[in-house]
C-alpha cells in the first residue's frame, strides 16, 4: 500500500520579489531576485505556521416561490497569506513599513554603524510578488509544491512585543491583488503548483 503522501505536515518558506518577477520551476531553487523572508527562512517563523486563506462572499438567490436558494453569485473573493516572523532585522522589519528603504551608515571615528528604516508609509501601497515553497508534495517523495502570488501587498498591522524570554514577532499578512499584467482573469490571482513527476533525463 503506498504511503499517504496526500497528508501534508511540512513548513513552508516565503520569498518576495518585485512584481513581474518570473516564478521558479517548482523543483528549482528561487533565483537571486527572490528574497527569502527571514534570515533563516522557516526557522524564523512562529510554530503556528503559514496560513493560506481563500475567503469569499456569495449572494444566494431565493425567489418568491421557493424557500431554498436556486442560484448563487460570487461577489467577492480574497486570498491572504499570513505568518508570524521572528526576525527584527531591518531587512525584514521594512516589510511592515511599506517596504521602505534601509539607510546604512558605516561606522566612523567615535560613531557606530547604523541601519535606519523610516516609519512613515504614505499614501501609496508597496506591492510585490510572493512565493511559498515546501519540500513536499501530495504525489510522492522528493518533490515540491509552491504557491505563486504575482501581485500582493503587506496588509497586516504587526504589533511586535518585546518581553523577557519570548521572541518578538511580526504578524505579517499578504493580501493578493489582481495582477495588472496578467494575460487573463484566470491567471491574475495566483496559483498552486504541485510536482507529481520527476523531470525527464
Amino acid at each position: 500500500m503506498p504511503a499517504p503522501f496526500e497528508i501534508i505536515a511540512a513548513p513552508f518558506t516565503a520569498y518576495y520579489a518585485p512584481p513581474g518577477t518570473a516564478f521558479p520551476l517548482v523543483n528549482a531553487a528561487p533565483a537571486v531576485d527572490w528574497i527569502k523572508i527571514g534570515t533563516s527562512g522557516d526557522e524564523t517563523y512562529d510554530p503556528e505556521g503559514v496560513t493560506v486563506t481563500h475567503s469569499q462572499e456569495v449572494n444566494k438567490v431565493r425567489p418568491l416561490g421557493s424557500t431554498v436558494p436556486i442560484k448563487a453569485f460570487r461577489t467577492e473573493e480574497e486570498l491572504m497569506i499570513a505568518f508570524t516572523l521572528w526576525d527584527v532585522s531591518a531587512e525584514f522589519y521594512r516589510l511592515s513599513l511599506n517596504s521602505n528603504a534601509i539607510t546604512t551608515v558605516a561606522a566612523g571615528a567615535g560613531a557606530p554603524g547604523t541601519k535606519t528604516v523610516q516609519f512613515y508609509r504614505g499614501e501609496q501601497v508597496a506591492t510585490m510578488a510572493l512565493l511559498l515553497r515546501a519540500e513536499v508534495s501530495p504525489y510522492g517523495d522528493g518533490m515540491n509544491m509552491q504557491y505563486e502570488v504575482p501581485y500582493c501587498f503587506m496588509s497586516g498591522s504587526p504589533e511586535p512585543v518585546y518581553r523577557k524570554g519570548e521572541p518578538a514577532g511580526f504578524a505579517l499578512e499578504f493580501s493578493a491583488l489582481r495582477d495588472p499584467e496578467a494575460a487573463s482573469k484566470a491567471t491574475s490571482f495566483g496559483r498552486l503548483v504541485l510536482q507529481h513527476q520527476a523531470p525527464l533525463p
